[in-house]
């Protein structure tokens, strides 16, 4: 049995289903989550199904997860956990507490959880990879425009505005199919590109105090000190700045230092060619190769980062020379 046709199977079987998504989202994993509840909502609207995780007001636009739903719901749940690589970033622990798990995502399965998993790393968002399913099961689904408005909202938020290499042609072919649903696309693409004025004055920090090694590796360290001095709180997400580097066309990978509220630092990397997925797991994260995240203890990792990053980039440019 196709695994499309197998998760639609456990879907028609649950009478209550609570989708998952991680921590700190991003567009494509809000965009997916809230897109799969109003799908099921409205192909199965005798079933309960809500979506699960901490308010963010700055993705309000998009919509809000079901908030206060209590522990004895989980009982007999089928749990659905979407665009999360590995069991400690799930948001929420209760996850564990229903009768099943299906997880859905494109980060490498480094972590195989669940009963059942659909996983394609080479999907340019888990939201192309939840209408991919819809358009299987096509027969037995309702797709809402507002579940189109999401998914299109998270697979620009995933690809860069589909500037980045896991853009492929069904990438392309999905966003169109998307367009044909009653939205603006125009409003969703303003939304995801428009930052505030204090963001704007750190981004201008950003391009100041970059620092960029003569391999091409770049890195910047953001304390909560720096990021309050813009006007942001320390819970504030920094994420609008991180593609910047990119921009300079010196710049090949680079690494974002931010301090978090325990004082050790979130490491966002990016790379334009290089992998890096495998130094992120050298420091307790992961992700893809070319967008990976982890964590850094103390200033002694950090340098220590700084220098596989820098022996990593050098390398790769010694190879390709």
């Amino acid at each position: 049995m196709a695994i499309e046709t197998a998760i639609l199977d456990k879907i028609k079987a649950a009478q209550t289903i609570i989708i998952h998504r991680h921590q700190r989202p991003d567009p494509d994993c809000i965009g997916a989550q809230l897109a799969l509840r109003d799908i099921l909502q409205a192909s199965f609207p005798d079933k309960t199904v809500l979506a699960v995780g901490k308010h963010y007001p700055g993705f309000d636009w998009m919509g809000q997860a079901d908030q206060d739903v209590a522990d004895e719901t989980y009982k007999d749940a089928l749990v659905i956990v979407v665009d999360t690589a590995n069991q400690p970033r799930v948001d929420g622990e209760r996850w564990q507490t229903g009768k099943s798990v299906v997880k859905i995502d494109h980060h490498p399965n480094d972590d195989a959880f669940g009963d059942l998993q659909w996983v394609l790393d080479q999907a340019s968002s888990t939201s192309e990879i939840i209408y991919d399913w819809f358009a299987v099961n096509a027969a037995d689904l309702t797709m809402p425009d507002n579940a189109a408005r999401l998914l299109y909202a998270g697979i620009v938020g995933d690809t860069g505005r589909f500037m980045y290499p896991a853009t492929s042609a069904n990438t392309l072919a999905v966003a169109g199919k998307l367009l044909t649903y009653d939205f603006s696309a125009t409003a969703v693409n303003q939304a995801e590109d428009e930052i505030t004025p204090a963001l704007a004055r750190l981004s201008a920090y950003l391009y100041q105090n970059l620092e960029i090694l003569p391999s091409g590796a770049a890195f910047l360290k953001l304390t909560d000190e720096i990021v309050e001095s813009f006007g942001l709180a320390a819970k504030d997400s920094t994420s609008a700045i991180v593609p910047l580097p990119g921009k300079i066309t010196t710049v090949v990978a680079w690494a974002i230092f931010v301090e978090a509220k325990d004082h050790t630092f979130r490491i966002r990397l990016r790379s334009k060619g290089p992998s890096i997925n495998e130094l992120a797991k050298n420091h307790g994260g992961g992700g893809h190769a070319l967008a990976s995240g982890a964590t850094a203890h103390d200033q002694a990792e950090i340098d220590q980062v700084i220098h596989e990053l820098d022996e990593l980039v050098a390398n790769d440019k010694g190879e390709n020379e």
